[in-house]
Order: C-alpha cells, then structure tokens, then sequence
C-alpha cells in the first residue's frame, strides 16, 4: 500500500496540473481528477491525497511525467497502470469536449507518452524463475491428492441450473477440466464441456466456440458463465470481448490474459514446436483481442508459484472496475485443474457474481487455510503483536 500511495501522490499532481494546463483552476481541476477516481479501489485513499493539494504545478508538468513514468518503472510492471492511462484519457475528453482538438495538441501528446511508456514498462515481466519451474512437478502430487481431498470440500453453494462452460488449458482436453466439471455439477450448476479436442491454442477454435455458446445461451435463455484454464482462459476472454450480451462472467484459471505477444515463458518454445511458426506470427491478431478489458464481471484465479507462466500476466486490472477480482491460491500451474482452493474459488465467485453480491476475502474456516490471503493477513497480525510486546518489554 506504501508503494502504491508513492505512486499516486505523483500520478495525482500529474493530472491536477494537466487539467490547470489546459485553463482549469486548481479547484477545478481537483474535482475533474475526484470524479474519476469515483469508484476506483483506491478512491478514498485517493481523495486525501487530492485534497492536500495546494499549489499550481502546470509549469513542471514534463517533470511530473517524467517523475511518474520513472515511479511506474521502479516499481515494475502492473497491469493495473491501464487504470492510470484511463484516468488520464478521461480527463483530456472531459476538458477538449466540444472543443478544436488542434488547441490540445500537446495535451494529447502528454497522454500518449504516458500511455506508450506504460506499455514498454509492461513488457518488462520476467520469466518464472528456475525453481518455480522445477516444482511444477509437484502437480503429479496435486493430481494423486485430490482424489482423497475431493469428498471434504465443502458444497455450500447452490448453482440452480445456471449454465458454465469449461475450457481445457493448452495441450489439454476435457479430461483436464474433470474435477473442476464435476465439484460444479454436484452444486447445480449446469457444466458443458468443449468437446474440440486438445486445446492447441489457435483462431480456428473461435467459430466453433462462438456456435456452442449461442447454443447454450438459446437452450437457457440465460447469460453463460465461461471457466478457462491456463490456454483455455484466452478463449474466454476473447469470447467475453465479442459476446458480452451472452456471457454472466468469465472466470481465468492460470490464464495469460494480456501481454501474451510479449510474454516470456518455457512453453513457448512448445508452442512454436507444435504450430512450425512463431506464436507472434501466426496469432498477431488473436492474441491483439485479449489486451481490452471485458464489459462482464472477471475472476483471475492465479499462483505466484507458477512455474510455466508469469504470474503478472494472469491477473486483470482490477482498480479498473468493482467487478473485477484477482484470487490467488497456493499450488502449481499444472495442478490448478485439482486443486482444491481453485474449486472453492470457482465455485464461489461464479455464484456471487451470479447473485450480484461481494465475496470474502476467504471461506468458511474450512475453507480460510486455503487462501495465501489468509497466511499474509496472520503474518501481519503476527508481527504487529510481536512489536507490541517488544516495545512492553
């Protein structure tokens, strides 16, 4: 949270003095900049740092760009700076409205360096590193275990009927989604399988796809939920980005969702193996329709442990909209499709999001000695009562 309010305390006087620039009083332009961080994640912690504004900066404004781009790239990538590129957008359309655009010229320019720089920031996500790679072979742990953890997981959840359509990883067919299908089942929901075989990553899936969900969606006459894992996840947030009039929410388990043309992981060399061409080549197109933010609500489940695709890529903007949630689980990549805290996460976000209601940081307390969130939470608590009793001492 301290990196994150270093960031915005520079990022706020950078748009307040963009919007004094452009003929803006400070008073003004401070309003245009709470308005839209009006439901924002950090929208109170925001409005502080608004508040405490109290001096014109619009002749440092370079500096203050220069200042936030530098902030951004110390920190590292973080797909959540789209948030940032947005507010910045929205704040150049709100004060050119109506307007000749040749006036705000250098405006917009500032604007699309900002939002080019972004990108170059976020291109710089590193591989898995080494070891998380080695304990992939964990999974074959993950996979064995599950048939005896299975029958403890709770099913709290009633999924009356509601449609969900499960897509496999890469390399993998619907063999792979069993246990995910299966814990689903059991609750009520209504679970369709693919049924394209093994899931190899390309285009030609899509029309295919595209039928089968107008099949489903006309057989309910309901919004189908959409469940991917790792490859499977691209799928779903394309489908999501073309159909959002008949998708209720997708759900990405693992899944690289953005910045796949740049992504550096061991399975590429896998992929281009496979195919005989360069993902880049052959997918430039494809892939470029995962980069926009769908209009239905969207879960990432995702691992920081994982050891086949960088961790960063597999989570959403989630300062971007209140319906956009990252989840993140203990295991492997590989073992996402039996892991117990992903079938409790699926299973509960696909039914909040259903019922139009939050969901708890963690579950039952069953369920709680799943999440990492849980672990962090304790830690905290932990070494905050340590200190207490230090400074007793």
């Amino acid at each position: 949270m301290e990196e994150t309010q270093i960031l915005y305390r520079i990022f706020i006087r950078f748009a307040t003095a963009l919007g004094v620039l452009n003929g803006l009083s400070l008073k003004d332009a401070k309003g245009l900049i709470t308005l839209n961080f009006k439901g924002h994640t950090f929208e109170d912690e925001a409005k502080v740092i608004i508040n405490k504004i109290d001096k014109d900066e619009h002749d440092r404004i370079e500096q203050l760009l220069d200042e936030t781009i530098l902030i951004c790239d110390e920190l590292g990538s973080n797909r959540d700076y789209i948030t940032l590129v947005k507010i910045l957008k929205n704040i150049g359309n709100s004060i050119s409205d109506g307007h000749d655009q040749n006036e705000y010229k250098y405006t917009n320019s500032l604007i699309e360096r900002f939002e080019k720089e972004i990108e170059l920031v976020n291109k710089k996500i590193p591989p898995p590193p080494l070891f998380n790679m080695v304990m992939e072979s964990r999974s074959l742990l993950e996979w064995t275990s599950i048939y005896c953890l299975y029958p403890f997981i709770p099913k709290r959840i009633k999924g009356e009927g509601r449609p969900v359509l499960l897509i496999p990883p890469y390399l993998g067919d619907d063999t792979s989604t069993q246990f995910v299908r299966k814990y689903l089942t059991s609750l009520g929901f209504k679970t369709y399988k693919w049924e394209l075989g093994f899931n190899m990553v390309k285009s030609h899936y899509i029309p295919r796809l595209e039928e089968k969900l107008a099949d489903i969606y006309q057989e309910h006459q309901k919004k189908v939920s959409i469940v991917g894992w790792s490859g499977g996840g691209i799928f779903a947030k394309i489908m999501a980005n073309r159909h959002p009039d008949q998708i209720e929410q997708i759900l990405t388990i693992g899944s690289p969702i953005w910045g796949v043309m740049d992504m550096k992981t061991p399975v590429y060399g896998l992929m281009e193996f496979f195919r005989g061409k360069s993902l880049k080549e052959r997918n430039e197109r494809f892939l470029a329709e995962l980069e926009p933010v769908p209009k239905v609500p969207v879960t990432c489940i995702y691992t920081k442990t994982d050891g086949l695709v960088p961790w960063k890529h597999c989570i959403e903007a989630s300062s971007f909209r209140k319906d956009i949630k990252n989840i993140e689980v203990f295991g492997s990549h590989s073992g996402m499709g039996a892991n117990a805290s992903v079938l409790l996460v699926t299973a509960n976000m696909l039914s909040a999001n259903i019922q139009g209601k939050k969901i708890r940081d963690v579950g039952s307390n069953i369920e709680r000695y799943l999440y990492p969130n849980f672990w962090n939470k304790a830690r905290r608590v932990f070494n905050s009562k340590k200190s207490i009793a230090q400074v007793v001492k």
